[in-house]
């Protein structure tokens, strides 16, 4: 039995996380924005930003601030797969910020509900959602058509980043959430293996992109005070620690709340991330562009509200024992956040 002190302190610990994984989640994508413009060197940024949690992880934990399990390789073979969809999501992610706006970042994430349920009804079988479900899905695909017919910063290379990250963020919040639930680390043992994993990938994608080819090129004609200046340094530095937060938050929020609880937050937390968009600067959609944008965001809160409150179906006692298998994967694909969605994750 839970005492009442207990309960209490377990509720304003986990409105703590949540708390933080929102404001974290809501600010990291303006400021990779505006990293982005400073240091346009993505994969070189989102290397420096994992190096970091690494190096913070690390630190701490030798200062005794904080617990993390051990690095051991034949965990981390079995962690790969997750860090492999993680470094995806967020290299797809910063090349988005890159070449879009925040806006058309939002946008993008917020059509994450639609493709999941979507999946549920071709790959598993799920039944076509309710007309409630069925309405807020047109909501948001409605929002998100509209905002790319007014978007009169449209690129192809910039939409076909969108596309690559709307994929991988989606396979993220599925695949992370089962990672989170039964491989057993603590969260800040998360944070370290994912990190330090998705760091071990980055050369990879470095050379393959080319990416290396412009940094030296810089290099060599600016010099090293040319390529890392004042501005961006800071801009990269404040990516990097709000890296490290998101990816505390993000951990500990997957495990302090359901999935839905983690979507939604997820979803609603982009508004306060487009008022923030709007005040700082003028990198952000017109005035028909950003009612577009918040209508996808609020048909994405109603899907949620949709899918937390649909009634349970019924099933015979001959087959409890296969819902709750089914039951079980639906918890694991309902990470979707950052998983917020599923959190994406330095932001994702």
């Amino acid at each position: 039995m839970v005492s009442k002190s207990e309960s209490s302190k377990q509720y304003y610990a986990t409105a703590t996380v949540v708390v933080g994984y929102a404001l974290c989640s809501s600010m990291l994508a303006v400021i990779n924005k505006y990293a982005i413009t400073k240091f346009n060197y993505p994969g070189l940024m989102t290397a420096l930003q994992y190096l970091t949690s690494v190096i913070g992880v690390w630190v701490f934990g030798k200062l005794g601030l904080l617990h993390h399990d051990p690095f051991v390789w034949e965990t981390a073979k079995k962690f790969m797969p997750a860090a492999f969809v993680f470094y995806l999501a967020i290299f797809t992610n910063t090349n988005l910020l890159k070449h879009a706006n925040v806006d058309t970042f939002i946008v993008f994430r917020s059509l994450t509900p639609l493709l999941v349920a979507m999946a549920d009804t071709a790959f598993r079988k799920q039944p076509w959602p309710s007309k409630y479900t069925f309405m807020s899905l047109l909501v948001i695909l409605g929002g998100a058509v509209g905002y790319v017919a007014t978007d009169s910063g449209f690129t192809l290379t910039a939409y076909s980043w969108a596309f690559a990250y709307l994929i991988t963020i989606v396979t993220e919040m599925v695949y992370i959430k089962h990672m989170v639930t039964n491989l057993g680390l603590n969260t800040w043992g998360f944070v370290l293996y994912n990190n330090l994993l998705s760091l071990m990938l980055s050369p990879v994608f470095w050379i393959l992109t080319g990416e290396y080819v412009e940094v030296f090129s810089a290099a060599m004609d600016a010099g090293v005070s040319g390529l890392l200046r004042y501005d961006s340094i800071f801009a990269v530095g404040l990516s990097c620690v709000f890296g490290l937060a998101i990816s505390f938050f993000g951990f500990a929020a997957r495990k302090a709340v359901t999935a839905t609880a983690f979507t939604v937050t997820g979803v609603v937390n982009k508004f306060l991330t487009v008022v923030i968009n709007v005040l700082i600067w003028d990198k952000h959609a017109t005035t028909v562009g950003l009612i577009f944008l918040l209508m996808t965001i609020v048909g994405g809160v109603l899907y949620q509200q949709s899918v937390t409150n649909a009634p349970a179906p019924h099933t015979d006692s001959g087959m409890s024992k296969q819902m709750e298998g089914v039951k079980d994967h639906e918890d694991a694909d309902l990470s979707d956040e950052e998983k917020g969605l599923m959190r994406k994750s330095s932001g994702i």
